[in-house]
């Protein structure tokens, strides 16, 4: 066993190591700049680059809003999801042009409302346990200046597999932004 774990460790350090030599950056942080302004729902990313035309990610999204339902009035999202994609660029500089996006994402956290119940004049809050896990598919375009900065658009859409949340929003989750980043 501890055989096994030395050689993934070492397979891990030589690429790695390889990716470091190799000149081009190899990770990228962004930010969905236009959710922030807009809806102030912050996406935080991180990009690891396998290849010239292939990436790996993790974004982590709070106040994540399902389809851009706002918070006017008595609506309050309290959630916070964890998107992991898998990225492949058509274009022939390695990351950028138009790109596709699978993934899978996990929300956790609540959305609350206050409505009027039959049979009482009071406003109630009404919970919706917004837990759920969403298979989808992205893409966008992307560009490269260089090789540091990055800007883009994107848009996803994604089915959701959580029974509550379809009853009181939809099974089809919608999301697009304009991102920036940063290549290191």
């Amino acid at each position: 066993m501890k055989k096994v774990f030395f050689i993934l460790g070492a397979l891990c350090l030589s690429t790695f190591a390889k990716a470091q030599t190799s000149g081009i950056p190899q990770n990228e942080v962004k930010l969905n700049i236009a959710n922030t302004i807009a809806i102030a729902s912050v996406e935080f990313g991180y990009e690891r680059f396998l290849d010239k035309n292939q990436s790996v990610e993790a974004i982590i999204l709070f106040n994540d809003r399902i389809n851009y339902h706002s918070e006017s009035g008595s609506r309050k999202f309290n959630t916070t999801s964890f998107k992991f994609g898998y990225s492949y660029y058509f274009g022939e500089d390695g990351g950028s042009g138009i790109y596709a996006n699978p993934f899978i994402k996990i929300r956790t956290g609540e959305f609350e409302e206050d409505k009027i119940l039959e049979g009482n004049n009071t406003p109630s809050t009404v919970e919706t346990d917004m837990d759920s896990f969403i298979v989808g598919l992205g893409g966008g375009y992307k560009w490269n200046f260089n090789n540091k900065f990055v800007l883009g658009p994107f848009i996803n859409i994604g089915r959701n597999f959580s029974d509550e949340v379809k009853d009181r929003f939809s099974a089809i989750e919608f999301n697009a932004g304009f991102q920036i980043g940063y290549r290191f």
